[in-house]
């Protein structure tokens, strides 16, 4: 066909007339465009089990109608949920992710479009679109659950005995649409099967279904808003009956195409490639000065200290805690080994866990637990377990260890920092805890001593605080991965090991040359990130090519960049010093927290912030709006992104990731003016 007849008219002058191919592989089915000359071609086929396979299939086809040869191509630009899996080794390709695709493709249908519906096979997206350029402005995608998605759909016509294609005509010709009221694919499902034992019609059903499939897509768009201009793209935008209900639910229609909307993210890769081919076939340049941190001997003696501490081999009493207002400094100055309990469990160690949380706690706290009931040597050979607790369910964590597994105290820190009283009281706990350790280890700890681990604790702080500043530079010397792994050893090693171990890694970092392409800076806020819960930073930093530069969490730098008075009483300058640190979202006033969070960006530079917590996590979960007002009223955009530990979310959180890079690439990496906005997940 003649591009003039698909593609809007004021944008047919920005088509090349290059010989491109974009193709996407979504979960079901393969499309793909090919632009030559004036013409537009278009292949489809159902996603096989090796992608690769089916791209070449889609390709052969495309170069069958169009009489020409893969020599003739000048680019391929892969999109959709087997991007990943295309290589073309003779002809020059890149990948994008579909968020992009599908926005700069309806934008070339229709360049009035601002808001996208894309429903596909395992997952449904809103995308926000800047009609001047077609690209993304807002995205939020859905979570794990297949409900709303293609997936379910094609689940329910089996229990209708219908073929998926006709689902959709049939739900045209209820007269009376089912209530479905379940948000998920298997309750779903039963719902289903009870009403069809009740007499319900499959029409009604049928029609109940995209009804309910329908809210789920309102659900989305509301967290982004609905303009004018409303597009529906992915392999459901065929869907009759799914169109009907999404016009019905949010009054408002959906615009008409004249291509077949399931080509939309293969459209937009192919302009996509014509861009990348006008630039000379060139994608970002590779970020950093080459440079790459060598942990070796810090994780090795990691190692050596758990396995002492296992074994018992010098003799040292044994504590764990929970909490970074635990003042490490009296634990030292008692002569006991400290560990700080916080590493991430896998799916067996948190199911372990549940069994005697609820469900509701965060996998964090069912990892801690479930480490003990699964006999993890390290967390099994404490002699006490402590927390200063900020956190409810940390709180009944510290207590279920203490009725399980091993004897544990539980301290009060005070919500109101600034008050006086509450400096006073956080003194007197710390008192108590000097005591408890003078009884568990048989040692009186004095004045003087306290002192001495104040200042080496300074310094230690404050030599991390130098490597972290490190990161203010274009290219940081250090990945945010490498500095978590340099805090991690912060909870497990002495501080007089630690001191000489951070002051000559600082020496090498320092002397790193701040040289090659910048790369996308991010800041890391929100919950807690547990030792070997490194997933999401290697997709940000390997994967996709960004470089977290600054944490704001209890895990990272925000917790090591402050200093103890080393003057008068020692007790209450580590109630004011550890008062006075970047506070928890327990404490009040939080304006003040989510003032400190935007200070750090800005001062840090980021240029966009992923705010990452647990999912039903107490401190970060409920309160996070607090932030991302903040962090608009700043400028900066925000990736909100929910974790668990099953890693099942893998596919889904990279496409979140790199769709959020490319809109900050496309930005330019500026972090100031008005406007900019969330990038959720449902």
């Amino acid at each position: 066909m003649k591009i003039e007849e698909v593609i809007d008219q004021t944008l047919i002058p920005a088509i090349t007339g290059a010989t491109v191919v974009g193709i996407d592989i979504g979960s079901r089915t393969g499309k793909a465009v090919l632009f030559t000359g004036g013409e537009l071609f278009t292949a489809q086929t159902p996603t096989g089990i090796d992608m690769q396979e089916t791209s070449d299939e889609l390709l052969a086809e495309l170069l069958e109608v169009s009489g020409l040869k893969r020599a003739d191509i000048s680019y391929i630009v892969g999109t959709g949920y087997g991007r990943v899996a295309m290589h073309f080794p003779e002809i020059p390709h890149q990948i994008v992710t579909e968020i992009s695709c599908h926005a700069m493709g309806a934008h070339y249908l229709n360049a009035g479009i601002k808001t996208i519906i894309d429903i596909g096979g395992q997952d449904s997206k809103g995308i926000k679109v800047d009609p001047e350029t077609g690209r993304v402005v807002e995205f939020v995608m859905n979570d794990k659950c297949a409900a709303g998605t293609g997936r379910f759909l094609e689940k329910v016509a089996q229990l209708l005995d219908l073929d998926l294609s006709e689902l959709g005509k049939v739900a045209l010709e209820a007269t009376k649409p089912s209530e479905i009221s379940s948000q998920c694919v298997v309750f779903a499902e039963s719902e289903v099967i009870s009403l069809r034992a009740k007499g319900a019609t499959q029409e009604d059903i049928a029609a109940g279904i995209h009804l309910a499939t329908a809210r789920r897509v309102r659900n989305l768009l509301s967290r982004i808003g609905l303009e004018p201009g409303l597009a529906f793209s992915g392999g459901v935008s065929n869907n009759v009956g799914m169109k009907k209900a999404i016009e019905d639910l949010l009054e408002h229609p959906i615009s008409e195409f004249k291509l077949d909307a399931i080509y939309a993210g293969a459209l937009g890769a192919a302009v996509h490639a014509q861009h990348y081919l006008a630039a000379g076939g060139r994608d970002s340049q590779e970020s950093g000065s080459g440079f790459s941190l060598e942990l070796t001997e810090l994780e090795n003696r990691i190692a050596k200290q758990q396995e002492t501490i296992i074994t018992g081999a010098d003799g040292k009493k044994k504590v764990g805690y929970l909490c970074t207002y635990t003042p490490l400094e009296l634990i030292n100055a008692a002569g006991v080994n400290q560990v700080r309990l916080f590493k991430m469990g896998n799916t067996e160690v948190v199911a372990s866990g549940e069994q005697i949380t609820q469900s509701v706690f965060c996998d964090f706290t069912k990892s801690i637990l479930g480490a003990f009931k699964e006999g993890d040597p390290l967390y099994k050979s404490l002699d006490k377990v402590y927390t200063f607790y900020t956190c409810d369910c940390i709180k009944k964590v510290g207590e279920a260890i203490g009725d399980f597994f091993t004897p544990a105290d539980i301290y009060i820190l005070p919500r109101l920092r600034h008050k006086e009283s509450s400096r006073g009281y956080y003194r007197t706990e710390i008192l108590n805890f000097k005591e408890d350790l003078e009884k568990l280890s048989g040692h009186t700890i004095t004045e003087e001593e306290v002192r001495e681990q104040i200042k080496i604790y300074n310094q230690v702080r404050a030599v991390l605080k130098q490597i972290s500043d490190l990161r203010k530079r274009d290219n940081p010397p250090l990945k945010g991965k490498d500095f978590l792994d340099l805090i991690k050893a912060y909870y497990y090693l002495p501080p007089e090991e630690l001191l000489i171990l951070y002051q000559e890694l600082y020496d090498t970092l320092s002397a790193v040359p701040d040289q090659g392409a910048k790369p996308i800076r991010l800041m890391m806020a929100g919950g807690i990130v547990a030792d070997g819960d490194r997933r999401l930073l290697e997709l940000i930093e390997d994967t996709v090519g960004a470089r977290v530069v600054i944490e704001d969490h209890c895990t990272g730098s925000r917790n090591v960049s402050f200093q103890i008075s080393e003057a008068g009483d020692p007790y209450q300058a580590l109630a004011e010093g550890y008062l006075d640190q970047s506070p928890c979202t327990r404490m009040k006033p939080l304006q003040e927290r989510v003032i400190i969070s935007g200070d750090l960006a800005q001062e840090y530079k980021a240029d966009g912030i992923l705010y990452v917590y647990l999912k039903f996590c107490p401190c970060y979960g409920q309160i996070k709006h607090e932030f991302f007002r903040h962090y608009q009223k700043l400028g900066i955009p925000v990736l909100e992104v929910p974790i668990d530990y099953s890693a099942s979310d893998q596919g889904q959180l990279k496409t979140r990731l790199e769709a959020f890079i490319e809109v900050l690439g496309e930005r330019g990496g500026v972090t100031t003016g008005a406007g900019r906005k969330n990038f959720q997940s449902a």
